[in-house]
């Protein structure tokens, strides 16, 4: 029977390319929810490289308005148990990170009721058996994401493993679908040796640094982009886009001005205040920062998004003799770093020490004595190094006994106790690193959107592009060696998700 999938599409054009390669050896009838800027659209009305038996686009059907459907919200929520607020309060384009447009609650309400009347009629005309997404980062894809969830249709949304250079395909993020006991998954009796080797070349983080490093491109791209957007664009995406409200370009010109200057002055405070080094004898539990705004804490942990009050709360549950470690995170800079007001709260707690985020991570992690993160890859590599840990939010690696799942701030000093005389067991990393990989394949996600915005945005530095078949169909083709395993991976997920 043929199976029915909806696509979310967005910026990132993995998605398309994979409807692309999927509809050649796949009995499937395709549609697509697409939320893109108004040149790009252009492509995706009159592309012939995917046969998409319906389109739809988000922001043909959201207008500017005050009013409100409060009955219509009201009996939303209860019909899916999704609170709409957590969402709308969280959307960084709503609150606290937008510095061109100030919304309004009715309008925040205004936009998520044509939302969801939207994605509900989507849904309940088409009966979509499968949705494929990119990982969810914004609130407008995470809703459409959650209702289909709700509705029974089943999903499969690609993120990266835990592992360097390879990937997942599951319903949650950062999750396994049917994940099996770790007592019932044979030990390989691997050592901590053994196992630390595994991390250290098959870990994470180097290829997050990888990305870091070079994302945005090189100076030709951010000058490029700066021409495309200030001569070539109408910037008509203000009228239609509530994403780009307020975006003038004067206004973007010197905000992006604006903000280079703010980058280099807090640049020099981090470099000349921050600390480098371990203490020597310091008994110390550490606190890794989240880059912000980032969706790690914005969805995927949407009640701790005050780091700063998340260190306060660490620090008063430490047993005396402890100092709280607080380390920056290396791809800050990527958000001009924090204010110095921030850094200088946090160096005022008496019992924290700020670290720089060119500080050895590694070496903090092996002379700690305990991690608290909130949903941090810091927690899971913490493992390999046996050190037991605390995580905010819950993470497919909770399941490894050393990870304590905290509830609530009022049981977190009981937690640290309960953490300091934890033991990590080898057995018990070597089954979920078995887990782990027997449900993971190659593919390098960073490594492709780092070509695919240097080959169609600039580097990443401007989105509002313009795209001809003809190039569409050459990126394609020049990445069908990467693409068809790939599409390998979703066919057999496919198949899983059915039996």
């Amino acid at each position: 029977m043929t199976d029915k999938i909806i696509f979310w599409l967005d910026s990132f054009l993995l998605p398309f390319g994979i409807a692309n390669s999927l509809q050649k050896k796949y009995d499937c009838e395709l549609y697509a929810l697409i939320d893109v800027t108004n040149r790009t659209k252009h492509f995706f009305e009159n592309q012939n490289l995917v046969d998409f038996k319906k389109i739809w686009f988000l922001h043909d059907h959201i207008q500017k308005q005050n009013l409100v459907d409060f009955d219509y919200l009201e009996n939303f929520e209860k019909k899916y148990s999704i609170n709409l607020w957590q969402l709308g309060f969280n959307e960084r384009l709503f609150y606290q990170y937008n510095d061109f447009y100030k919304f309004s609650q009715n309008e925040i309400l205004s936009i998520l009721e044509k939302e969801c009347k939207l994605y509900e009629s989507i849904l309940d005309n088409t009966k979509p058996d499968f949705l494929i997404t990119s990982e969810t980062a914004l609130h407008q894809q995470h809703l459409f994401y959650e209702i289909c969830r709700k509705k029974g249709i089943k999903v499969l949304m690609l993120n990266q493993s835990k592992l360097a250079y390879q990937c997942i395909i599951s319903e949650e993020l950062h999750k396994i679908d049917f994940m099996p006991k770790l007592s019932d998954i044979p030990s390989k009796n691997r050592t901590f040796s053994e196992l630390l080797d595994i991390l250290k070349s098959s870990g994470s983080s180097k290829q997050l640094q990888s990305f870091k490093e070079n994302f945005g491109g090189t100076k030709s791209n951010k000058i490029n982009a700066g021409i495309e957007y200030f001569l070539k664009s109408d910037n008509s995406n203000i009228n239609t886009h509530f994403s780009y409200y307020g975006r003038k370009k004067s206004k973007v010109f010197f905000d992006y001005i604006f903000k280079s200057l703010k980058a280099k002055n807090r640049k020099s405070f981090i470099d000349k205040n921050l600390e480098y080094k371990i203490h020597e004898n310091e008994k110390f539990i550490l606190f890794p920062l989240h880059q912000e705004p980032e969706r790690t804490l914005l969805i995927e942990a949407p009640f701790h998004t005050n780091q700063f009050e998340v260190i306060r709360n660490i620090a008063k549950s430490l047993p005396t003799g402890f100092k709280l470690y607080v380390k920056e995170h290396f791809s800050q800079e990527l958000r001009e770093w924090r204010e110095i007001s921030y850094y200088k709260d946090i160096i005022k707690i008496p019992n924290v020490r700020l670290f720089h985020p060119s500080s050895n991570i590694e070496e903090l992690i092996q002379n700690s004595s305990l991690i608290v993160s909130i949903a941090g890859t810091t927690s899971f590599e913490a493992a390999f190094y046996q050190k037991p840990s605390i995580i905010l939010t819950d993470l497919g690696f909770s399941i490894l006994p050393s990870v304590q799942k905290m509830e609530s701030f009022q049981v977190l000093p009981q937690l640290i106790k309960n953490g300091l005389e934890m033991k990590v067991n080898a057995d018990d990393l070597d089954r979920y690193l078995t887990i782990l990989t027997d449900n993971s394949f190659d593919f390098d996600l960073k490594g492709y959107e780092i070509e695919e915005t240097n080959y169609f945005r600039h580097g990443g530095n401007f989105h509002d592009i313009v795209i001809s078949n003809d190039r569409m169909k050459l990126f394609l083709d020049n990445n069908e060696n990467i693409l068809h395993p790939l599409i390998e991976q979703y066919i057999k997920k496919l198949k899983q998700l059915k039996a």
